[in-house]
């Protein structure tokens, strides 16, 4: 109970510490381009499995209590190619982006260099081409993975462990009808598991950690499930924030942003930043107008205003303030915003 208490103590004093800043934050979605761009014309999409299974005993550890070192573990690896391509598949589908997404019937490779990348021949390509009316070609060429499993303590003779898994996934997007234009992507990421060793399904259940081949699998599919922002537009999660101030226009601005109604709280943003006198008020406020207008998606103007306040910020703060450093930030993401925004329309027109 003491240790609820004290959380709770925490998020009320955090609380505070957030309203005494004069600080809103809110959750905004963001479209993306993908990361490759494919040609209009390509509405047919066929996912391949060109790689090899890595071998079970290739890159797995295991480290018990009271063992000084690790020594290798056996993990069944042979059908991630197969999980990720279909996964892939999948999730490309639900995308809604392409009119079919296809996925061929069985691994193109019987070799066993699973290190080894084979690319399509141009025969190859054109022959799954014919065979199923694709318009391009997502070829899996190489997929490798590696566990480290390590106990830490024993609590009631149950050991209670951390499993890291790392992926690198090397994926290629054939174009049959542009020559020498072949896209390749090289992904790696990991994800770490904490708990209880269990298999009598009892005490400490919710806390289990899952078998090194179960937790490679969801590995496997958070990858493939990452790698289709490489083909298709995507939305993306991001945090912003607005500044608050006590004057009574600057109180129907934030009403009017808590509602969503960007242009009308522009608006008093605007009148509140012609009136102040202050710098540091006029750059909370030009960061405000920023994010209205990128909320209306207006990013040539966000990044206007922006620099505004960056500038109103060198003027009245030191260099080190915190102001100074979400000002930089901010800007830096409209910047990167507006690169990108060229190659969405370009996607999504």
């Amino acid at each position: 109970m003491k240790k609820i208490r004290l959380f709770v103590y925490i998020v009320i004093g955090a609380f505070v510490l957030t309203a005494c800043e004069g600080m809103k934050t809110l959750t905004i979605q963001t479209h993306e381009p993908a990361q490759v761009t494919l040609p209009k014309d390509v509405r047919r999409l066929l996912i391949v499995d060109n790689a090899v299974s890595q071998p079970s005993d290739v890159g797995h550890t295991k480290k018990r209590l009271g063992r000084s070192t690790s020594e290798k573990e056996a993990v069944v690896t042979d059908s991630l190619t197969i999980i990720f391509t279909e996964a892939l598949a999948q999730f490309l589908e639900e995308e809604e982006f392409y009119d079919v997404v296809m996925l061929h019937d069985k691994p193109l490779r019987n070799d066993r260099e699973y290190w080894k990348e084979e690319p399509l021949s141009p025969e190859k390509m054109l022959e799954l081409k014919k065979s199923t009316g694709a318009d391009a070609i997502v070829s899996l060429d190489k997929l490798l993975v590696t566990s480290d499993w390590k106990d830490a303590f024993i609590q009631e003779g149950y050991p209670y462990t951390t499993l890291s898994g790392k992926i690198a996934a090397t994926m290629r997007v054939y174009m049959p009808t542009q020559e020498g234009k072949i896209p390749t992507v090289r992904y790696t990421d990991s994800l770490v598991w904490e708990g209880f060793d269990i298999s009598d399904g009892m005490a400490y259940a919710e806390f289990v950690i899952p078998h090194a081949d179960n937790a490679l699998k969801d590995l496997t599919i958070y990858a493939a499930d990452k790698m289709t922002y490489v083909l298709t537009p995507h939305w993306m999660t991001q945090e912003r924030w607005y500044y608050t101030f006590s004057s009574s226009i600057a109180r129907e601005a934030q009403t009017f942003a808590e509602k969503s109604e960007w242009a009308e709280a522009i608006t008093k943003w605007e009148s509140f930043y012609n009136s102040s006198k202050k710098k540091t008020d006029k750059a909370k406020a030009a960061s405000n107008i920023a994010l209205g207008y990128e909320m209306l998606d207006d990013i040539q103007s966000a990044h206007a205003w922006i620099k505004i306040s960056e500038q109103l910020f060198i003027e009245s703060t030191n260099s080190s303030s915190l102001e100074r450093k979400r000002v930089l930030v901010y800007k830096k993401e409209l910047e990167r915003r507006l690169d990108n925004s060229n190659k969405l329309n370009m996607q999504i027109d």
